[in-house]
């Protein structure tokens, strides 16, 4: 009688507990003196959402062309071989499909198309919300009573967030303007005031100026926080779809964000063919029959 009444006092804890949990128990981990969730420090995804948000099988190359048989990366990419892959995901969209309206969704298969030319990334340009948070590189929470800000490694790139509204966003800007606020132990976020030159992954998704990101930020142990954004653009989407995924904390007793200023990486892409001698040569003029 003992050991069955030992085990039913140890069932019903379990249930007690995971009740407790998904009733939104507090979680363990470092709290601010103002008694919010501690989210100072630096984080990063590990996922391959940068590449594709949704669903994808690993592939060759992101620029693919018509084969013999079969796609084949394209003749600019071709000699990076494996470095050039691409590796598979199981995304991070729920549902794993973006509602795209019809028009919007042939422009997101043109721009993935034209990956090459296209892609914001490759020209060093800001990286927006949500990419921002998934890209392949760390970024650092700064917090404290009345300030949240937001750092990342990728193009410098800041994010300032308004613990009070500041009202509607002065003009458009590639990463928004961010609001926030708490909800208990979540962190939600508010980002308007885009314009709509920033892409969501390498695959050409892609929104309007319309869009609104509201994300949650919610501690789920002391070195990992689960990440929603809710995405709405009645331009570009039937109705509004979220991702979510984890972040972790970077817990290396040296970690710090490096530099990575792109941008005088992309000059010779961008500008090379201005020089008075230019390093690559010059592509052949087409010739009119």
């Amino acid at each position: 009688m003992r050991v069955i009444s030992r085990a039913l006092l140890l069932t019903a804890a379990a249930v007690f507990a995971t009740g407790a949990l998904a009733a939104g128990a507090p979680v363990k981990g470092p709290r601010t003196k103002d008694g919010k969730p501690d989210l100072n420090g630096i984080w990063q995804a590990m996922n391959s959402a940068n590449f594709d948000l949704e669903p994808h099988a690993a592939r060759a190359a992101m620029a693919m062309v018509p084969g013999q048989f079969v796609p084949v990366p394209a003749p600019e990419v071709v000699k990076l071989g494996a470095v050039g892959s691409v590796p598979a995901g199981l995304g991070i969209v729920e549902g794993d499909t973006i509602p795209y309206l019809p028009a919007a969704l042939e422009r997101k298969k043109e721009n993935q198309k034209n990956w090459l030319s296209s892609d914001p990334e490759i020209k060093c340009y800001l990286p927006g919300v949500p990419r921002a948070n998934y890209m392949p590189y760390p970024f650092q929470i700064f917090q404290s009573k009345d300030y949240v800000f937001f750092a990342y490694e990728y193009a410098g790139a800041v994010r300032n967030i308004y613990m009070k509204d500041p009202g509607p966003p002065p003009a458009d800007s590639w990463m928004g303007q961010s609001v926030g606020k708490w909800e208990g132990d979540t962190l939600v976020i508010t980002v308007t005031g885009f314009n709509d030159q920033t892409w969501f992954d390498r695959s050409g998704n892609h929104h309007s100026d319309s869009l609104k990101v509201t994300e949650r930020w919610t501690p789920k142990g002391p070195d990992h926080l689960w990440y929603e954004a809710t995405i709405e653009d009645p331009k570009t989407f039937s109705r509004p779809w979220k991702i979510s995924m984890p972040l972790y904390r970077r817990v290396e007793p040296n970690a710090q964000l490096m530099q990575f200023k792109c941008v005088e990486f992309v000059e010779e892409l961008m500008y090379g063919d201005l020089r008075k001698k230019p390093t690559q040569p010059t592509p052949p003029k087409e010739q009119k029959e």
